[in-house]
């Protein structure tokens, strides 16, 4: 592969993990705000409703943190297991557009269902629905089209390097060249009998 080549794939793996994460950031911070608000009156009295995001449609911000865990195991690993993630990745992602999608159609019935348990009559009642169940589907979307780039591409792309690997465990016997570890212990009760010996022959031991 040439330099031109390899500049052009990082390029490519740096901008696509970027706009993963991003996706799946900005999906899992839309999913716990509120998606709609509701006003009505109460004997007289003003009363207020809002539903988050995470009663609305709970699966967005589990499903979206789902992706952003998936872009962790992405960056480290390699091979059909980097890709098998990816493909993960892709799935959790297009689970959190399907949720956002199901709960902005219900999320109306809920502030009106919230107002009516908090004593609303049979005046009117408004309720409107926020940007944010929106932001949760295009950053669904972003993030499920980035995972399937890595689907396609990820066997191509940089791979962390053998040092990041858990170390091999070392043999517990010694190789060709190795000295044992094992240090030399003389036996003075062995040396004894040398000594007696020279000076029964007219020998000083000592010199």
């Amino acid at each position: 592969m040439g330099e031109t080549a390899v500049r052009r794939t990082r390029r490519s793996y740096a901008g696509t993990v970027v706009v993963g994460l991003a996706g799946c950031a900005l999906t899992a911070v839309a999913g716990s705000r509120t998606w709609a608000v509701g006003h009505a009156s109460a004997g007289g009295l003003h009363v207020h409703a809002t539903v988050p995001g995470s009663r609305a449609a709970p699966l967005v911000a589990a499903l979206a943190l789902v992706g952003l865990a998936g872009w962790g195991v992405v960056l480290v690993t390699r091979g059909r297991v980097r890709r098998a993630v990816a493909v993960i990745g892709v799935l959790a992602t297009l689970g959190t557009v399907a949720a956002a999608v199901l709960g902005r159609s219900a999320v109306g019935d809920q502030v009106t269902s919230a107002l009516l348990l908090q004593g609303a009559g049979h005046g009117p009642l408004s309720a409107s629905t926020t940007p944010w169940s929106v932001v949760a589907m295009v950053g669904g979307l972003a993030a499920a089209a980035a995972f399937a780039v890595a689907v396609r591409q990820a066997p191509s792309w940089p791979e962390m390097g053998s040092k990041y690997d858990a170390p091999a465990t070392r043999s517990a016997a010694p190789g060709p060249g190795d000295t044992p570890d094992e240090p030399h212990t003389e036996n003075p009760t062995a040396e004894a009998p040398d000594m007696w010996r020279a000076l029964d022959q007219g020998h000083d031991p000592t010199s």
